[in-house]
């Protein structure tokens, strides 16, 4: 491996701040533009059905090039692939805040999409060989967890103050001065590392099946709500993605220099670690949509008071996710995972109990700070069993594993709950209930069931799937302060 060790406290913190802010962008970027969609379809006469798109577009590439992403740190430079896609991320972020039509809007957002699926697995990759595994990595991960499970919340919020007071313009304009400063600072602060493979040529075949795979997949995830589950295009597109998929595991098998080693799924840990991931998904980002609704829809909030109603739920990430790092050292990954899991399925199943005349305080903010508490007590965890045993020349993938895992997660669990959501409020409706606030939070709450229980199928594959003993060692060897830890 080719790599320049940072050295000092100081410089890693430095460098730990200037990713963990990138991962905060790229994050928010996810769900800063939901709350602006009135004001963004206004403006460029979008229509609502295209509406979606100016979301979808970013998640279909965010997505869908992750594993590309976290291959092409590893091979051509950490630190030079961060940069550019912060550059494309940047400007594409420019681009579309001066988007003058539809067209124009949804392929800056797909841009967009593609430099955060460069920047972050790239970042991830950097911080864990920066960062020493033990202490030290669950401290670095502890911080990135927190930045990183906040954005969700942060991005309803920022995005309702931009809208409000300076237009839907600023939703993506506020990424360019934010990306400006990382790309000035990221050749100073961070420091190059790659794989060290002496071919680095790039598997072609393999980056392209697999990337066209995983952004149909998607493609037909977002879309099989608006189309139907069973209807003729989802079938097609998902037996697409199947076949791509399918086609790019034949060409690792053959090449000699896969984009993704087949073996590196011989790491329990880290296939337990990406299931737990993909569950982690479907359960929690669909909780945002969900949440966002009932305050909008039923309780009258608008844009910018739904907005603030997440500033408990931020902060209980936060702070959840600063204690996961010393529970981790003290207990290892796998109980405070399966801990964190808890949480979130108690505060989701809680979430179906809000009423159509609920409130706030008596139907959101519980809830919701005990989900909070089990995202950021989940986040890290998985983050640092997902990279448990891989080694250096590994982390690029092993990071965008973990990624694709998670955006794939919420792509899916999103379809699903959202069907769930619409088919319970049509079956409210044809069941003679005419008040639409009753027929809507009939709705929400079996799609917030259906959340909670994905959170414990989560618990109970990760008790099973995650080493035991991996985990019992990473925590004895973080005590010790020993860094060198066996691949199980």
């Amino acid at each position: 491996m080719s790599t320049e060790p940072i050295s000092s406290s100081r410089a890693k913190n430095l460098a730990l701040a200037l990713l963990a802010m990138t991962q905060f962008v790229v994050v928010i970027d996810a769900s800063i533009v939901n709350v602006a969609l009135p004001s963004v379809g206004s403006a460029l006469a979008i229509s609502q059905d295209n509406l979606s798109w100016v979301v979808n577009a970013y998640t279909l590439t965010f997505g869908g090039f992750l594993l590309l992403g976290g291959r092409l740190a590893d091979l051509l430079g950490r630190r030079r692939m961060f940069i550019i896609g912060m550059v494309v991320f940047t400007l594409a972020s420019l681009a579309g805040g001066f988007a003058q039509n539809e067209a124009w809007l949804i392929t800056a957002r797909a841009v967009q999409g593609l430099g955060a699926a460069v920047i972050s697995p790239a970042a991830l990759s950097i911080v864990t060989t920066t960062f020493s595994e033990g202490q030290e990595r669950n401290r670095a991960l502890g911080i990135w967890g927190a930045v990183a499970g906040a954005g969700g919340a942060a991005g309803v919020l920022l995005g309702g103050v931009l809208t409000e007071y300076l237009g839907w313009e600023w939703v993506l304009f506020v990424n360019v001065p934010i990306g400006a400063l990382i790309v000035w600072q990221a050749p100073r602060l961070l420091k190059e590392s790659t794989s060290g493979e002496a071919h680095r040529a790039l598997d072609i075949p393999g980056a392209v099946t697999v990337s066209a795979g995983l952004a149909l997949l998607v493609y037909t995830l977002v879309d099989a709500s608006a189309v139907g589950w069973t209807s003729t295009a989802t079938l097609l597109r998902g037996l697409g993605a199947v076949i791509l998929l399918a086609l790019f595991v034949a060409i690792e098998q053959r090449t000699r220099r896969p984009l993704v080693p087949f073996s590196i799924f011989r790491l329990g840990t880290l296939r337990g670690a990406n299931v737990a991931g993909l569950l982690v998904g479907m359960s929690l980002i669909s909780m945002f949509f969900l949440v966002t609704l009932y305050l909008q829809q039923v309780l009258g909030f608008s844009a910018l008071q739904a907005g603030f109603a997440y500033l408990p739920l931020a902060i209980s990430i936060i702070v959840a996710a600063g204690l996961a790092s010393p529970l981790v050292t003290r207990w290892g990954f796998k109980p405070v995972l399966i801990g964190g899991l808890a949480f979130v399925a108690v505060g989701l199943a809680w979430f179906s109990q809000a009423g159509a005349d609920g409130s706030y305080a008596g139907d959101v903010l519980g809830p919701s700070m005990l989900a909070g508490a089990g995202l950021g007590l989940t986040f890290v965890p998985v983050t640092i069993a997902a990279v448990t045993g891989t080694t250096p020349a590994e982390a690029g993938l092993a990071s965008g594993l973990i990624n694709t895992s998670q955006q794939i997660g919420g792509a899916l669990g999103l379809a699903i709950l959202a069907s769930v959501a619409n088919s319970s409020t049509r079956d409210a409706f044809d069941s003679g209930i005419r008040d639409a606030k009753v027929a809507l939070t009939a709705g929400f709450h079996d799609a917030f069931l259906v959340g909670a229980a994905f959170a414990v199928a989560a618990a109970v594959l990760a008790f099973f799937m995650i080493s035991s003993r991996d985990s019992r060692h990473h925590a004895e060897a973080a005590q010790r302060g020993d860094v060198d830890l066996p691949a199980v």
